[in-house]
């Protein structure tokens, strides 16, 4: 009996019901930013001219930003409260969104870059703050299922991002078209030509980002003018300070925290196994272009395949979060895990547009594993330590900024030992999945 009273709690309880949709809309909003941004790996690569490792640059920025505020954003946190992190967090995606202004005049990889990183900033204090709130907001029991359900709007935020790079951003950059043979007209121009392109599309690139500057002021204004509840238990408080809410947490000692987390192996090993997973994701989506480049797709239809990459995910984030019902999520992380690994020894081994397939069939697999390896990591931290877990946790994202660079410096040489090179820089990601295997496995076996 005492079972079937906690299966009928519901996943969202009614009072945290409009947090939760506000809270969740976050998701989308930085979904948007990473997908938007994957496919101007390669748009950079053209227009300013960069081999494959100094464009994907552009990710070390973005996920370099990450590793560089998710501490500081847990403190932040730490000491007001969920409300003052996302407020603060939104600003700072604003800001970093309209610098493309003057970055698209200046015509500067590098301010591009830099707008990226401050950009991203944002985000490291929306997810070091949306994620841990979302498993506040109900039974823990249920906590990695409601993460899962709400990082489900992560992809649809994705999904916008692709569909404006590949319907709008893509098909309107000159630098990308192609002769009859199938090379970039652009590579054969004057450098009076090449600069007028470049002014173009670079104006193109920017537009994105400045709309959705606009956007993230109007969810910030809501967000301000709306009454967040206070969340107790296992995962902290909202709309206080934690440490009007909480006198324990705020006398503890940082070195305390650390010195639990630490001796946390599920943790730990979650903080790392989260790294190789999100260098996973960034690798798949960023070069998926590439692939298709390879094969002679240009850049705009390429982008579609990432498209229908995206849409696996999400439909597999839905049909993940309802698998969680009946399968422990430790043995679903670890099943998915072989699905992406075998998927991506196809997208390795295979050279033609099966290999491609493979490659878009990998995105099914990834679904659930950002969001359970989360809940997996966090299920038994101490409450007083959650905001500065969530903090690590979402410091590995640093992993999207350290293994494209990595990868597009393997798709440079071409070809490797008569093998496509871009193919066989997917043994990047296949590493990345093995340990996501290992790390479901052993996770599993701590609680039996």
């Amino acid at each position: 009996m005492e079972e079937m009273k906690q299966t009928e709690k519901p996943l969202v309880p009614r009072k945290y019901l409009l947090t939760f949709v506000l809270i969740t809309s976050l998701f989308a909003l930085w979904g948007f930013a990473n997908d938007i941004t994957n496919p101007m790996v390669a748009a950079f690569q053209t227009v300013m001219e960069l081999t494959a490792a100094k464009a994907s640059l552009v990710q070390f920025a973005f996920y370099g930003g990450y590793a560089t505020m998710a501490v500081p954003a847990a403190l932040f946190v730490r000491r007001y409260s969920y409300k003052a992190g996302i407020l603060f967090g939104l600003a700072l995606y604003a800001i970093g969104a309209f610098l493309f202004i003057p970055a698209a005049s200046r015509q500067e990889f590098t301010f591009f870059c830099l707008s990226l990183y401050i950009l991203t900033f944002g985000l490291a204090f929306l997810e070091t703050t949306a994620n841990p709130f979302i498993l506040s907001l109900g039974d823990k029991e249920s906590a990695t299922r409601r993460l899962n359900l709400a990082q489900a709007f992560n992809p649809m935020g994705s999904l916008c991002g692709m569909a404006i790079a590949s319907l709008v951003v893509l098909p309107q950059l000159i630098s990308d078209r192609r002769d009859e043979a199938g090379q970039i007209i652009f590579f054969g121009l004057s450098e009076a030509e090449k600069a007028e392109i470049r002014l173009h599309d670079l104006a193109v690139i920017r537009n994105p980002y400045v709309a959705i500057g606009i956007v993230v002021l109007v969810v910030m204004m809501v967000i301000a003018l709306t009454k967040m509840p206070r969340t107790q238990g296992n995962h902290g408080s909202s709309d206080q300070s934690p440490c009007e809410c909480d006198q324990k947490s705020r006398s503890r000692d940082y070195a305390v925290t650390l010195r639990n987390l630490w001796h946390n192996t599920v943790y730990r090993e979650g903080v790392v196994a989260q790294m190789f997973y999100v260098a996973a994701q960034i690798m798949v989506w960023t070069f998926i272009i590439h692939y298709a480049d390879n094969l002679g797709i240009n850049k705009a239809e390429a982008q579609m395949y990432n498209i229908v990459a995206m849409s696996l995910f999400l439909c597999s984030r839905f049909i993940s979060t309802l698998l969680m019902r009946y399968v422990d999520s430790r043995r679903l992380l670890a099943a998915f895990g072989c699905g992406a690994a075998l998927c991506t020894l196809g997208a390795i081994g295979i050279v033609g547009m099966a290999g491609l397939y493979c490659l878009v069939g990998i995105s099914f697999f990834m679904s659930l594993m950002f969001p359970t390896i989360y809940g997996i990591a966090l299920e038994d931290v101490d409450a007083q330590d959650t905001t500065l877990g969530a903090a690590f946790l979402v410091m590995a994202i640093v992993g999207g900024a350290l293994m494209p660079p990595l990868q597009g410096m393997i798709i440079d040489q071409l070809t490797v030992m008569g093998h496509p090179a871009v193919n066989v820089s997917f043994v990047l990601p296949l590493i990345c999945f093995l340990i996501i295997i290992a790390y479901g496995l052993r996770a599993s076996r701590a609680t039996t």
